[in-house]
């Protein structure tokens, strides 16, 4: 199968999941198919895989990462000793975790083709990355609390794992007790990588995009915990400041040329 009959078959097999998608007909442009696919595996309810979807969905998604272009450490200049600032797809990035900006559920985001990083990486790490997100989440019996962090496989994506934290959600006035969650992400990040014998680590901008906490504190925050926590000895030896907007990489590369 080539990548437009392994993104039909997959569009066909998630069709066939809900009476609800009986009108649905596929489209034939590319653009439009992906959004699509993507659409159904964001609301597509905890379902356990067959092994053919299960094979094709890896193999598609694997090489729609590939055309994307997978981009490596070596590729990344410090900013700092083993501090970089990288704005791109975090998705593509080849290194040893990701962290995913999670919502208390941890399984993702069901909202059709949403921007959110939770929907990034749901998406392109496949179907099974919720199933293992909800097994967790049953094993530990309540939703998962602010500032704390798990661990799951990468599955599709170049990372070998990704880190999912729940950061604070900004309602009104930021407060101190705001700030001491999103710290707590950072070293709850960092720690569990270190447990895990990780070295690089890449961190989003935890809680400012939907959950509204102000650019310029978060990356305070953020560049303080990294610093500190790459003081110690642990495995834990690069970490990349991933942004997404110019803003926020104008204010990552203005706190670390500050020194």
């Amino acid at each position: 199968m080539n990548q437009s009959e392994k993104r039909i078959y997959l569009i066909q097999e998630l069709l066939k999941e809900s009476d609800e998608y009986s009108r649905i007909t596929i489209p034939k442009k590319t653009e439009e198919q992906k959004l699509l696919l993507r659409g159904l595996m964001n609301i597509r309810p905890l379902r356990k895989n067959n092994p053919d979807f299960q094979q094709i969905q890896d193999s598609y998604l694997t090489e729609e990462t590939r055309q994307k272009g997978i981009v490596t450490l070596e590729e990344l200049s410090p900013i700092q000793p083993g501090i970089y600032v990288w704005q791109g797809d975090i998705t593509t990035l080849q290194c040893d975790a990701i962290v995913n900006a999670a919502n208390s559920g941890m399984t993702g985001c069901y909202v059709p083709n949403h921007r959110c990083i939770d929907n990034c990486i749901h998406t392109f790490a496949g179907t099974q990355l919720r199933l293992d997100c909800a097994e967790m989440m049953h094993r530990q019996g309540y939703e998962e609390p602010t500032g704390q962090a798990k661990i799951t496989p990468g599955y599709n994506l170049p990372c070998k794992y990704i880190l999912h934290t729940v950061g604070p959600i900004i309602r009104g006035r930021l407060t101190t007790d705001d700030c001491k969650l999103l710290a707590s992400c950072y070293r709850s990040c960092l720690e569990l990588a270190a447990e895990n014998n990780l070295e690089s680590v890449a961190f989003c901008c935890i809680s400012t995009g939907e959950f509204h906490f102000p650019n310029d504190k978060a990356a305070e925050i953020a560049v303080t915990e990294v610093r500190t926590f790459l003081q110690k000895e642990t495995s834990v030896k690069k970490v990349i400041f991933n942004v997404f907007k110019d803003l926020d990489k104008e204010i990552y590369e203005r706190l670390l040329s500050a020194d």
